[in-house]
């Protein structure tokens, strides 16, 4: 792993980019940046009062804008899970990083979450989780340098696959 390429998670609301980036990060040494804080930081606001507030095209708009201004180098980088929304962020993130998706069952996440209602989760009015999800799915498999299957992994196993999976082997 180069000390100096991000390594970018992906990954749907509570597949464990934030905990598990932390780990990684301290496993490895590098700096963590979670973008959905950072966001909520620069904006003044939670990731949710924008989409109630100013919609869901703008919520989108603010990440894509917010993840074309980061220009950080040698760290964990945990994204939010609609970045893939947006061809130009993402191609941003991989130019200074691998990414990696860290997969999980719906139904898992279902569990992990509880009422995703007041998460932030962007996603169309009505829309369902389990839809979101198959929306997504493809986008974080199209961006994604690597793919762990976290299903029956817990948070160490997760990062013992990442550290393995960008390191090449």
């Amino acid at each position: 792993m180069a000390d100096d390429r991000n390594v970018v998670l992906i990954g749907m609301p509570g597949a464990g980019k934030s905990t598990c980036g932390v780990l990684l990060a301290k496993v490895t040494g590098r700096p963590f940046i979670d973008t959905d804080v950072w966001i909520q930081s620069l904006e003044g606001c939670r990731l949710q009062e924008i989409i109630d507030g100013r919609g869901l095209a703008a919520m989108r708009a603010v990440e894509e804008q917010r993840v074309l201004e980061l220009d950080v180098r040698g760290h964990v980088v945990a994204t939010g899970g609609s970045v893939v929304y947006s061809e130009p962020a993402m191609r941003h993130l991989k130019e200074a990083g691998e990414v990696v998706f860290l997969q999980v069952g719906v139904g898992v996440l279902h569990e992990r979450l509880g009422d995703a209602a007041e998460r932030g989760i962007v996603r169309a009015p009505g829309q369902s989780f389990d839809d979101l999800y198959a929306e997504r799915l493809p986008l974080y498999r199209r961006y994604a340098d690597h793919t762990i299957d976290c299903n029956g992994l817990d948070h160490e196993g997760v990062v013992a696959a990442m550290i393995k999976a960008v390191a090449g082997g």
